[in-house]
């Protein structure tokens, strides 16, 4: 025969994991403070300004490489 179970029991279950899983999902989204994501803003802003800063224009054209195609 099958289990009994008490149906206003597992309602509350189902709900808290519903609250758990939308709690752990708003962690995520929330977890870090102003002033760490601020940082961390600033970090990935400085590091691709690096990266902008080393980039070559035209690659071929600054080291005396091939010309390009029909040109």
């Amino acid at each position: 025969m099958a289990e009994i179970i008490n149906l206003r029991r597992e309602r509350k279950r189902a709900e808290a994991r519903r609250k758990d899983d939308k709690a752990a999902a708003n962690r995520v989204l929330h977890g870090l403070p102003k002033a760490l994501r601020q940082t961390a803003s600033a970090e990935r802003e400085r590091s691709a300004a690096q990266l902008d800063a080393h980039r070559l224009d035209d690659a071929g054209a600054m080291d005396g490489g091939p010309a390009k195609p029909g040109a």
